[in-house]
């Protein structure tokens, strides 16, 4: 059996790494319940971001200005790939907004790889993140345990700009019946637009954070969205609470599960997927009827 501080540590990251995925899902979960689109290029913004959050700290030494490359980079792509095709294929089967999502995810990757190449890289951690926390009898890494309260106050201010302004207000109402704020006379493609490019910039932003975490590579955003389609499915299509929900629940599994056989964790994870599908189709925070 596992000791009780190895317990606690892996507690500690699952919660972290499950506010990140809710992140990153956060802004999945935006795109697809407000425009009603699979963006399959969402793992590879994630990529994107990090990247650039990688070019701009290796530059600057600066990584806080990192973060903030990295987002804007993301959203300056999202936003030109919502402008020139994703805005084509609104109201289109999903199986052709997968296609073309999926090709344009597989693009970005590959000018990633011919920039950068398919060797690993590695970020150091910033200056201020290096060292160790201690938590009663816990030993900690600093810098996971600052990427998870970025995370959570990331998820806050998220959550006052969805539920407590008038932008939000429309993004919320897109999502219910985009047809009536077209009617009310609000711009609904420029609202459209807005949605994709925070829904791209959440995916770069959360790249850099977890950057000097993982390894670099390419291919790191297919992992990425897998698990971030899983947390949708788990927290409910369309639902900020249901996002930071099962964020925090798949990131448990993930963690608690490797403690005892790495093997099993996307295993259960799926499991878990297949049970909240089989019991309640919606999700948990969703809501019935939602397709």
């Amino acid at each position: 059996m596992p000791s009780m501080s190895l317990f606690l540590s892996q507690l500690f990251n699952g919660l972290a790494a499950g506010l990140l995925l809710a992140l990153i899902s956060t802004g999945l979960t935006i795109i697809y319940g407000t425009l009603g689109v699979v963006n399959f290029a969402h793992g590879a913004l994630f990529v994107v971001g990090a990247y650039a959050g990688y070019v701009a700290y290796g530059a600057s030494q600066s990584f806080v200005l990192a973060i903030v490359v990295g987002a804007v980079v993301a959203l300056i792509i999202g936003l030109i790939i919502e402008r020139g095709l994703v805005r084509l294929y609104y109201g289109r089967p999903p199986e052709d907004q997968i296609l073309v999502t999926f090709g344009i995810g597989i693009i970005l990757v590959e000018i990633v790889r011919g920039i950068f190449g398919g060797v690993s890289l590695s970020v150091a951690t910033p200056s201020w993140g290096q060292g160790i926390v201690h938590i009663g009898s816990l030993i900690y890494p600093l810098y996971r345990l600052q990427a998870l309260l970025i995370s959570a106050g990331t998820l806050v201010v998220l959550y006052f700009v969805l539920y407590r302004t008038s932008l939000g207000l429309i993004v919320r109402a897109g999502i219910e019946d985009s047809l009536m704020v077209n009617i009310l006379g609000i711009n609904v493609k420029r609202i459209f637009l807005l949605v994709f490019g925070i829904g791209a910039m959440a995916a770069g932003y959360a790249g850099v954070i977890d950057a000097p975490i993982v390894t670099l590579a390419p291919d790191m955003g297919f992992r990425v969205l897998v698990d971030s389609f899983v947390v949708v499915v788990l927290g409910g299509v369309g639902s900020f609470p249901g996002a930071i929900i099962g964020g925090i629940i798949a990131g448990e599994i993930l963690s608690l599960t490797s403690m005892f056989d790495p093997a099993y964790s996307d295993v259960m994870l799926f499991v878990a997927m297949a049970l909240v599908l089989i019991f309640r189709p919606q999700g948990i925070m969703g809501q019935e009827g939602r397709e």
